[in-house]
């Protein structure tokens, strides 16, 4: 018997028992699915994150009152930190001096902006700010001027739009020194900021930026912590310009040595490696479901195939009557094993990798084709169809060819 005929018989003897097969399939396919399904969707999310990051702008780190990603510590019992107050930032940028470009920045959501008889929806993001955010965030001036440092000073009414704003308010007509009433306030527009995109889901041309001081006086500075962001010169200054910033922080700060910080200090690289954290954690769980599940569907599939070697004992009998040798029968039932967690496991790719990518999308995450776990999840299908089949074909290949043929 050669390889062909051998894999055309296996086919044949699946197809006779289409629903037993069929349920043995689809147990491998869930548990295929579950892994696959979830490492596509992890694979998208740090695909976007790599690529994508731009919350903080290039070799910039920034330093908050709450940690930006938290899954571990209460807020509660974090909410009793102290605020990281203007005073104090405004003091830290001091102390830094030339060092590193520092931006300071709060920020509020939910905001409407109107221009004449335009408005947009009550879903714009207003930052105040101060002449360093465009190189802490990474944002660009496509026309007009940046907020300048005199304009902080005086906590002037004047405003940089993102991109969406622009086209919403001003569709036919330069929006340079035109005054928009944003959120009950007057402002002039004196800069459009380039369109950035989506980063984390969020629209990164839906926001306005302002003076920090205007945006403290009209929301009041009680119970307001700031954002403090540090831009490196260069990335090989970056880990000694934040060694140097956390020092000065805590200066400010009034802590002593031994205390401990009572900040978040965070970054690109540190965002990643909490993503992966997570990301390991639920890999580990889809692992272990996808495990339990396999194991079952292996069980499964040793079982159909010692059904199929009692029902099929004279056919045995017969063909080893005729020539057919130990290792044909072993091979034809091991291949018919493989064949069912193989069709079970490819099914169970295709929807994993369909599942995974809508869940990615309504993540706002990168599409993407994990080929190495792809390949992996055939492997060790294979190795299930091997595993668990190897038994009963061996059983099948052991049979005596006289007692074979007797079998009723």
């Amino acid at each position: 018997m050669n390889f062909v005929e051998t894999l055309r018989l296996a086919l044949t003897s699946l197809a006779a028992n289409k629903l037993r097969s069929g349920l043995t399939m689809l147990g491998i396919a869930v548990g295929v699915f579950s892994v696959i399904g979830v490492m596509t969707i992890i694979a998208g999310l740090r695909e976007s994150i790599e690529s994508g990051l731009n919350i903080l702008g290039v070799n910039s780190f920034q330093f908050t009152k709450y940690p930006t990603i938290n899954f571990s510590d209460p807020r509660l019992r974090l909410g009793n930190r102290r605020d990281i107050t203007f005073a104090g930032a405004a003091r830290f940028k001091e102390l830094m001096g030339e060092s590193a470009e520092i931006s300071l920045s709060i920020g509020r959501g939910g905001a409407r902006a109107s221009y004449l008889d335009r408005q947009t929806n009550p879903n714009i993001g207003l930052n105040g700010s101060d002449e360093n955010m465009t190189a802490a965030r990474g944002f660009e001036i496509a026309s007009g001027r940046n907020i300048s440092a005199d304009d902080v000073e005086y906590g002037r009414s004047v405003i940089l739009l993102g991109n969406d704003i622009v086209e919403r308010l001003f569709p036919n007509e330069d929006p340079l020194n035109r005054a928009i009433r944003l959120d009950g306030q007057n402002y002039t527009v004196v800069g459009v900021l380039a369109p950035r995109g989506a980063s984390f889901g969020q629209n990164q041309d839906n926001y306005a930026f302002t003076t920090i001081t205007k945006y403290l006086s009209t929301y009041g500075r009680a119970g307001r912590s700031i954002a403090v962001n540090v831009h490196a010169p260069s990335q090989a200054l970056l880990a000694e310009v934040q060694d140097n910033a956390v020092g000065v922080m805590r200066l400010v700060r009034g802590l002593a040595p031994e205390d401990a910080n009572d900040f978040e200090v965070f970054s690109q690289d540190s965002l990643i490696e909490v993503f992966n954290n997570i990301a390991g954690m639920v890999a580990v769980g889809a692992f272990v479901i996808s495990a339990i599940a396999l194991v079952a569907s292996g069980i499964g599939v040793m079982n159909i195939m010692l059904v199929s070697v009692t029902e099929r004992t004279k056919e045995i009998g017969i063909r080893r009557s005729i020539g057919a040798r130990k290792r044909h029968i072993l091979m034809q039932f091991l291949i018919e094993a493989v064949l069912l967690s193989l069709v079970g496991g490819f099914a169970g790719i295709i929807f994993g990798i369909v599942g995974g990518n809508i869940g990615a999308k309504l993540l706002n995450a990168t599409p993407v084709f994990p080929l190495g776990w792809a390949v992996a999840g055939l492997a060790v299908c294979s190795a299930i169809g091997v595993g668990f089949g190897f038994y009963p074909a061996l059983k099948a290949a052991s049979l005596d060819p006289i007692d074979a043929l007797r079998y009723e």
